[in-house]
């Protein structure tokens, strides 16, 4: 089962680009032990100035994140949706916007669709708003992101925060386009 918050601010102009974000270790410091409380939910440095860089060109900003401690009974979905409340005004506070969030509450034994390396919450997203997932670029830290944004058709690009580092070392011979941060990253997108 794909779960998903609708658009906080849906406005009567939709975006017709959108740029996908993973949550962990793209925006925000990632941690083994997850992100379970506001408190914890730390912003990487340039990750919010690059998403108000991306609304200010006009581009709709969606997350795309695993959530598996949902099933782990590390937080229930009021917290998940605090942590969210956070991001979002953070966010807000350097004028960007987080169009919408979708989230995978199940964990890695879970026969869902929606956990990535599964494309399942990209297409939802798309299925959604009538995007075209060839005209979306996907940024994340992890191999699965970069295998959810290639099965759905996305551009995926790799940061190297969060997990990226790894990512890069462990797949050398990835063809996808390969940043420090967030922040650069947005860059390279607006000069396209």
């Amino acid at each position: 089962m794909t779960t998903h918050l609708r658009p906080v601010n849906p406005s009567v102009n939709t975006p017709a680009r959108y740029v996908l974000l993973d949550r962990d270790g793209v925006i925000n410091q990632d941690s083994e032990a997850y992100i379970k409380s506001p408190a914890e939910w730390q912003p990487l440095p340039g990750s919010l100035e690059g998403i108000a860089l991306l609304t200010q060109h006009g581009y709709g900003v969606v997350v795309i994140t695993n959530q598996s401690g949902l099933a782990r009974g590390l937080f229930d979905v009021v917290t998940l949706e605090r942590i969210h409340e956070k991001m979002r005004q953070a966010v807000n506070q350097v004028g960007g916007v987080i169009d919408a969030i979708y989230y995978c509450p199940h964990n890695a034994d879970a026969e869902c669709s929606c956990r990535k390396p599964k494309p399942g919450l990209l297409e939802r997203f798309a299925q959604d708003t009538h995007a075209v997932l060839a005209e979306c670029y996907f940024i994340g830290d992890s191999y699965r992101d970069i295998q959810a944004g290639l099965s759905a058709g996305a551009q995926p690009i790799l940061v190297k925060t969060g997990n990226g580092q790894l990512t890069a070392a462990h797949h050398p011979h990835l063809t996808v386009p390969v940043f420090e941060n967030l922040y650069e990253a947005t860059h390279y997108i607006i000069s396209r």
